[in-house]
């Protein structure tokens, strides 16, 4: 029987005790490691077709006003009525326009005697220009008070707005306010700098309305206004929209969808996207071996269960779906 020295048998004993110790920590460590499952991020095409929320305006706006302050005697209308052009409005004071037509055809009288005493030699064509001018200016005063005592639609369209009532001395606002509404209404949208240069004019767009569920609507881009909104930095842009029965009407609420045609760009699923508490902000966990990274991507359009990326990752990138709860950027993981 061989015997070992008890020196050596406690050092055997020790050395395995710390192989033992060792072995269960890298086992612990391993354990404790964030559990991830991943998926790949891909390029694909993406159909552009952005949608823009404005409100409805009528196609041309007239304000109806007498040209200088006047009584109202009657208003023929109500807000909401449909009107056509040529119609009496509104009846204001004429209380002095009979005084205005005597003077007129009395100062006529004295121009066609004068014209007639010049013509067999009894008068002269100083008098005949004088007696002109003055029934150039008496008629031109008539026709004013009177363009001005019955105010009369210049469009057709609906009443959109009354700001008096009868006996009201009519002020800095305007009596009445018509809308044109047929054949077409407009909307104007506010677009971004990086979507203003794919929007030309005469591009066609799907507009649908609240009011008509289920409905589209179809219009086209008529104006691109050239001057950016400093507060927004977006730019003005004019649609108008085929309205031929007027069942659109001002104030609705409209999207419009326009197709921008189509862009290659990233795509991850929608577990992959996490929202930064506290901001706006959308982050992905890209992983990079066996430690991830934490990168700020800009989203674009939602398609089903999965995210158009605009920036942030990059095609044939490994990122992180489920597992997030324990991530921060650098650490490192274990893949399911």
């Amino acid at each position: 029987m061989k015997y070992i020295p008890v020196a050596a048998a406690l050092s055997i004993l020790v050395a395995a005790g710390a192989c033992t110790k060792k072995e269960s920590a890298a086992v612990q460590t391993v354990e404790e490691l964030p559990i991830v499952t991943v998926d790949v991020a891909h390029s694909m095409s993406v159909p552009q077709t952005k949608v823009y929320t404005a409100t409805v305006e009528a196609e041309n706006i007239n304000n109806i006003a007498p040209a200088t302050p006047n009584r109202i005697k009657r208003i023929n209308v109500e807000v909401g009525d449909a009107v056509r052009a040529g119609q009496e409005l509104v009846i204001l004071d004429s209380s002095n326009i009979d005084q205005l037509r005597i003077n007129l055809e009395q100062i006529e009288r004295e121009y066609n005697r004068a014209v007639k005493l010049l013509e067999i030699g009894g008068g002269t064509q100083q008098a005949v220009d004088q007696l002109k001018a003055q029934l150039d200016a008496a008629r031109s005063q008539y026709n004013n008070v009177l363009e001005n005592t019955v105010l009369r639609s210049p469009i057709s369209g609906v009443v959109t707005a009354r700001n008096y009532d009868p006996g009201d001395m009519t002020g800095n606002m305007p009596v009445l306010t018509v809308g044109q509404i047929t054949p077409q209404v407009k909307v104007m949208i506010n677009v971004s700098e990086n979507d203003l240069s794919l929007i030309r004019t005469g591009m066609p767009v799907k507009v649908s309305f609240d009011a008509f569920s289920g409905e589209e609507f179809c219009g086209s881009v008529v104006r691109i206004y050239p001057t950016v909104d400093t507060a927004t930095r977006t730019f003005q842009v004019e649609v108008r929209i085929n309205n031929p029965s007027g069942r659109i009407k001002p104030g609705m609420f409209a999207r419009v969808s326009i197709d921008l045609g189509t862009q290659e760009h990233v795509v991850v699923p929608d577990r992959a996207v996490v929202k930064q508490s506290g901001s706006g902000n959308k982050y992905v966990y890209v992983l990079h071996g066996d430690r991830v990274s934490y990168d700020r991507v800009e989203l674009g359009q939602r398609l089903g269960d999965s995210y158009e990326l605009i920036s942030g990752v990059a095609d044939g990138d490994t990122v992180v779906i489920t597992g997030q709860t324990r991530l921060a950027d650098g650490v490192q993981v274990t893949v399911q």
